[in-house]
């Protein structure tokens, strides 16, 4: 198996807002005025469902590809719910990230409905963020050590 290891580095803003370089990019996650935040950029978890989009379209284009299907669009609609209650720490029993996720694709293509769901399934099933958020990927959290 042959693994690639890709890297992002943030590092805290001002007030709640969090500046994350991605590569050559620069990505800053902040919380609306009504949380504290100065609203510099989405929330994480706004983020997070922005990015499980692309990563559909992304595969969708790859497949698309190697099918030799003509895909001339899709467009997703994301929602999720989630209890407050458990990030902010005032109810342990409350798990703090999404209950669900629902995700709406329309599929621009001359498929049937048929092809267009087993395209759409395929696409899950080859979506890293998907398989991340469905297999629970191990996270490694660790405190750095200071230099001295």
């Amino acid at each position: 198996m042959s693994l690639k290891t890709i890297q992002v580095e943030g590092a805290m803003g001002a007030g709640f807002a969090v500046e994350v370089n991605c590569g050559s990019h620069r990505l800053v996650m902040d919380q609306p005025v009504a949380a504290f935040g100065q609203d510099a950029g989405p929330t994480p978890l706004l983020v997070l469902l922005g990015a499980l989009a692309g990563c559909f379209g992304t595969i969708g284009r790859f497949l698309a590809h190697q099918r030799k299907i003509e895909l001339r669009g899709m467009r997703f609609a994301i929602e999720a719910d989630y209890d407050p209650a458990g990030l902010l720490g005032r109810d342990t029993a409350v798990r703090a990230g999404f209950e669900e996720i629902r995700l709406r694709v329309e599929i621009d293509a001359d498929l049937g409905p048929e092809e267009k769901r087993a395209f759409l399934q395929e696409v899950e099933r080859r979506c890293p963020l998907a398989d991340n958020l469905l297999h629970g990927t191990r996270l490694v959290s660790e405190l750095a050590t200071e230099a001295g």
